[in-house]
C-alpha cells in the first residue's frame, strides 16, 4: 500500500464526502430521468455510449462493455433488450464478419435526445456545486 505524500485534513474528507454527494445527486436524477422515459438507467447509458462514440455512430458489443464497465455478455443481454424495445439494432460489420455493431434506431434517437436535454440542464443546475476536491495524493 502507498503511502500518502501528507495525511488529509478534516476539509480534504468534507471535500471528497460533498462530491460523491453531488455524483450521487446527479446518478439518481439520471436515474428517474430515465425511468421516466420508460427505459433503464442501463438503458439509457448504453443508448449514450452508441452515440456518444468517438468518430463514428455506433459501438461494438466489446466497446460498449468497456464504456459501462461490465462484463461482455451482460452488455449482450442489455443490448438484447434495447432492442426489443426498438432502441437499438445489431448489424454485421461489413468490413469485419465477425464484428457486431450497434445502431440507434429512431425511436433510440429520441429518447436519447429528451433524455440528453433534461441531463444538460440539470449540470448546468449544478454549476459551482459540482467540483472536484483538490487534494494532494
Amino acid at each position: 500500500m502507498k503511502t500518502l505524500a501528507r495525511e488529509l485534513t478534516k476539509t480534504d474528507f468534507e471535500q471528497l464526502s460533498e462530491f460523491r454527494y453531488q455524483m450521487r445527486r446527479f446518478e439518481r436524477f439520471s436515474e428517474q430521468a430515465a425511468q421516466g422515459e420508460g427505459i433503464t438507467p442501463l438503458q439509457y447509458l448504453l443508448l449514450l455510449h452508441v452515440k456518444g462514440y468517438p468518430d463514428r455512430a455506433w459501438a461494438t458489443i466489446g466497446e460498449l462493455a468497456e464504456r459501462l464497465q461490465a462484463q461482455h455478455h451482460g452488455v449482450v443481454a442489455l443490448v438484447s433488450r434495447c432492442e426489443a424495445l426498438g432502441l437499438v439494432e445489431r448489424r454485421v460489420s461489413e468490413s469485419d464478419r465477425r464484428q457486431v455493431e450497434v445502431h440507434l434506431l429512431k425511436a433510440g434517437e429520441r429518447v436519447l435526445a429528451r433524455l440528453a436535454e433534461l441531463h444538460r440542464a440539470e449540470l448546468k443546475s449544478l454549476k459551482g456545486a459540482f467540483t472536484i476536491p483538490q487534494i494532494d495524493l
